[in-house]
């Protein structure tokens, strides 16, 4: 099992415990270093979001992992997630080939429609076409990966008549997996694509998740696909410390503040700390513990859901410090990451 994590750029992360809020260079200087650490502690992937959010510094992707691909030598660079129904699949895919050179082979990315839908009126779209832009400028990624020179009409974007689409990526295919949330209808589309599956479980319990990873994989037997194409990702949110208790202690009070806030956004109410010690318990989604509890649990999760093949952790969103963050890295590069292999 690949073992990785997630990052959104957090531009609210503590400097070392004590209260001062970094400004945004600053932050991004620790976040090239957690990446690097984490190359250097051997975990497989490194993935940076999107959002155009103030709390956040991730809206150009490709730029934050094309800098991390000059400090890194193995760990594989990918989006987590590229938001495709707000972008042109021209540029993203040039993108990421470039970065793909730059990193000499180590470039993917996960595309979905996104979550927060800020990207729509930012760039001109009407949020009344989420899925239809999403379809149309999937199918125009695909093809543009296929074809150096691209053939294609649609509604939302000029027609392509022939031209070249460059540079070309040196993996052949550049990897594309489908970030999906709870709808069914992208677990299908994913499996009858073909296209590896990243299923992001930030709450609830991830064993009722195991009927759309059922659907995913039945899409894709019936297009074709073999059980070895149809690789299944998990992105959670996580944390991992010395003992349990302090990965609790440490990770609940951001963890409470960033999910209290989004609740008032929409109306909902604020996180207590009994649901999060439910989410941290032995069916819930979070993987906050000790190495080997938090290896266990990813096991189970794994089982539930048929097989997974990498597993992703969001440790960011608790705006815990920077030296933390690199303790919780090592730990899951020297721990956590060699007993989910073995």
């Amino acid at each position: 099992m690949q073992v990785g994590i997630d990052s959104f750029a957090a531009a609210t992360l503590l400097d070392n415990g004590t209260g001062t809020t970094l400004s945004g260079a600053e932050a991004i200087a620790q976040l090239l270093e957690r990446i690097e650490r984490a190359d250097q502690a051997g975990l497989d992937v490194f993935g940076i979001g999107e959002h155009h959010r103030p709390e956040y510094l991730d809206s150009a992707t490709a730029v934050i992992l094309a800098a991390a691909a000059a400090r890194t030598k193995r760990i594989r660079l990918t989006s987590a997630v590229t938001v495709l129904s707000a972008a042109d699949p021209v540029r993203v895919f040039q993108e990421f080939a470039t970065l793909d050179l730059i990193s000499q082979g180590r470039a993917e990315m996960v595309v979905g429609r996104g979550s927060s839908i800020e990207a729509f009126p930012l760039f001109g779209f009407n949020l009344d076409d989420y899925d239809a832009l999403f379809t149309e400028k999937l199918e125009l990624l695909l093809t543009i990966r296929e074809q150096e020179r691209v053939q294609w009409k649609g509604k939302f974007r000029p027609a392509l008549n022939g031209q070249g689409i460059y540079p070309r990526p040196v993996q052949q295919p550049l990897p594309i997996w489908l970030g999906v949330g709870g709808t069914p209808q992208s677990f299908a589309r994913a499996g009858t694509l073909g296209l590896p599956l990243m299923v992001a479980i930030i709450g609830g319990d991830t064993h009722r998740f195991r009927p759309l990873v059922d659907l995913y994989r039945e899409a894709g037997r019936r297009a074709g696909y073999s059980p070895e194409q149809l690789p299944v990702g998990l992105h959670s949110l996580g944390y991992v410390a010395e003992t349990t208790e302090q990965a609790r202690e440490e990770f609940y009070p951001g963890y409470a503040h960033t999910f209290s806030s989004r609740a008032r956004e929409r109306g909902g109410l604020p996180v207590t700390r009994a649901q999060f010690d439910a989410q941290a318990g032995s069916l819930g989604a979070l993987l906050v513990g000790n190495p080997e509890e938090v290896a266990d649990k990813i096991r189970r999760h794994s089982e539930a859901l048929g097989g997974i093949t990498r597993v992703t952790f969001q440790m960011d969103v608790a705006t815990l410090p920077h030296t933390r963050l690199l303790e919780a890295i090592d730990l899951l590069g020297t721990r956590v990451a060699p007993l989910l292999r073995s």
